[in-house]
């Protein structure tokens, strides 16, 4: 019963974001997450090419 007692408070003493803040962090998130695609996506089929060259 402690532990259920300690996670309520917690969860009140919680600041939590709203609405336009979640909108900007899952913008950057999803930005970021595309970025790195298309980046090792480069970085793949350069090594490949390379790869390829050699032989």
């Amino acid at each position: 019963m402690k532990f259920i007692k300690s996670v309520i408070q917690t969860m009140k003493d919680t600041t939590w974001l709203n609405a336009k803040e979640t909108r900007r962090d899952t913008t950057t998130v999803v930005v970021l997450s595309l970025a790195f695609a298309v980046f090792f996506g480069v970085v793949d089929y350069a090594a490949q090419a390379l790869i390829n060259l050699l032989v």
